[in-house]
């Protein structure tokens, strides 16, 4: 019983931790564009070098 005594607290306390990080995304505009970043999967981008590589070594 004593177990439950802080459980409780504490599954209440992160599921208010959670709705307010859930009210601040959506606040700061997170959920605007939901279809912004499938369509810009798609787009063709020229890279100006491939990541992980180094050019300056010879």
């Amino acid at each position: 019983m004593s177990a439950l005594a802080w459980l409780i607290p504490v599954a209440l306390f992160l599921g208010l931790l959670g709705l307010a990080a859930f009210l601040w995304a959506l606040n700061r505009g997170q959920f605007e564009d939901l279809d912004g970043a499938a369509y810009r999967i798609l787009e063709d981008d020229p890279a100006e070098r491939e990541p992980g590589r180094d050019t300056d070594r010879g």
